[in-house]
């Protein structure tokens, strides 16, 4: 099984797209593309600077015009998953089918100019966390009013809220931790993007998205969305919700995935996935960042690509909390026990009082992820849930 990558905003270098220009078709879908962007993605992807591909009214339409047009050349009818990071998102669900690539073009320029808009408001910024443990700094960012915006797996996770905040955690990191601020423009991922939200869903309730024709792995979860409406809403939600990236690796090990694509500009996606999924379970692996890497994309398509079979296949989903407290799991479920979509499988209990739980989709419990009087925080996974389709 193959999956296609999509990587996120600081995944971008400059020059990277200039070789793409040499194949045919390529410099007039870019300037078509460019229209609905409202940026010239043919000087950004070539002769702009690193600041000025840095601007994130820039970058992200950028970022989804790459990804779409290395896409262009690869047989992606035999790709099984796709997923993207970020603003990542958009290219993977132009990729999957919910999204013509115009409209997530167009969506990635109103996001970027929007997100850009939103980060003016207030100083805000992000801060990446190396190593540390998990529950101590997420404790240590609730402390300073801080959110964990990125989850990335591999022992990262990113901070973002108030520069101010932010600075007096850095001066009293978690231990064994290292925080390395970040050169952006503001808090992505956070309430503070609000703005950007409230605009961004106003120009996708034009758009009329599809069922995805492949799996579709989600950055709220790592659930792979089946619905092109509600994968549609999430691309909207997740301009101030956090990205699991965590999951999703978690959903390509768990699908049995054996080989990975990262368009360009590519390495992020991949040196994360080495990290986290490192030993036998790593895929294979293609970084896509050059025309010259397309025979070695076209032949792991070739070798791993999706079998046409009638058999029922096992998918999995994870339950995560969306609050912060003490999980207590439903009584009398146990791992293995039949599970119906909305059913109750537990409660969070908080200061302001229980919070029901309840399963996105009907399966079995394969195992729980959290146990009985288990401290828990926003966006934790509590249990992964499988389905036979």
């Amino acid at each position: 099984m193959l999956a296609v990558l999509s990587p996120g905003q600081g995944a971008q270098k400059p020059g990277f797209l200039t070789p793409w220009l040499s194949l045919e078709g390529a410099e007039s879908k870019l300037r078509w593309w460019s229209a609905l962007a409202g940026v010239d993605l043919i000087h950004l992807g070539t002769v702009a600077d690193a600041d000025e591909i840095k601007d994130t009214a820039k970058t992200q339409p950028l970022l989804i015009a790459a990804a779409l047009l290395a896409a262009d050349y690869l047989p992606i009818a035999d790709v099984s998953v796709a997923a993207g990071h970020s603003v990542g998102e958009l290219g993977a669900a132009a990729l999957a089918g919910v999204l013509t690539p115009e409209s997530a073009i167009t969506l990635a320029g109103v996001r970027g100019r929007e997100m850009a808009a939103a980060c003016a408001l207030e100083p805000t910024g992000m801060a990446a966390i190396i190593g540390g443990e998990e529950p101590e700094i997420l404790a240590a960012l609730e402390k300073h009013g801080l959110y964990a915006a990125n989850r990335n797996g591999a022992g990262q996770i990113v901070a973002a809220g108030a520069r101010d905040s932010l600075d007096k955690f850095a001066a009293e990191p978690p231990s064994k931790s290292k925080v390395i601020k970040l050169q952006v423009a503001g808090a992505f991922h956070t309430p503070y993007m609000a703005p950007a939200e409230q605009a961004l869903g106003a120009i996708a309730g034009g758009i009329t998205p599809t069922h995805p024709a492949r799996l579709l792995l989600s950055n709220a979860d790592g659930v792979a969305v089946t619905d092109g409406d509600e994968m549609l809403a999430r691309l909207v939600r997740q301009v101030t919700a956090p990205v699991r990236w965590d999951l999703c690796m978690r959903g390509l090990a768990d699908l049995g995935v054996t080989a990975v694509i990262e368009l360009p500009p590519a390495g992020t996606l991949a040196g994360l996935i080495k990290r986290e999924l490192r030993g036998p379970g790593l895929p294979e692996i293609v970084t896509l960042n050059t025309p010259d890497d397309l025979p070695a994309a076209r032949d792991l398509i070739a070798r791993h690509r999706a079998a046409h079979t009638n058999e029922p296949s096992l998918h999995f989903g994870v339950v995560v909390t969306a609050t912060a407290g003490t999980f207590v799991p439903a009584d009398g479920l146990e791992e293995g026990s039949p599970i119906k979509a909305g059913q109750l499988i537990g409660q969070i209990n908080t200061r302001q009082g229980a919070v029901d739980i309840t399963a996105h989709q009907t399966g079995f419990l394969v195992e729980w992820l959290a146990h009985r009087d288990d401290p828990v925080s926003s966006g934790q996974p509590l249990a992964r849930i499988g389905e036979l389709s």
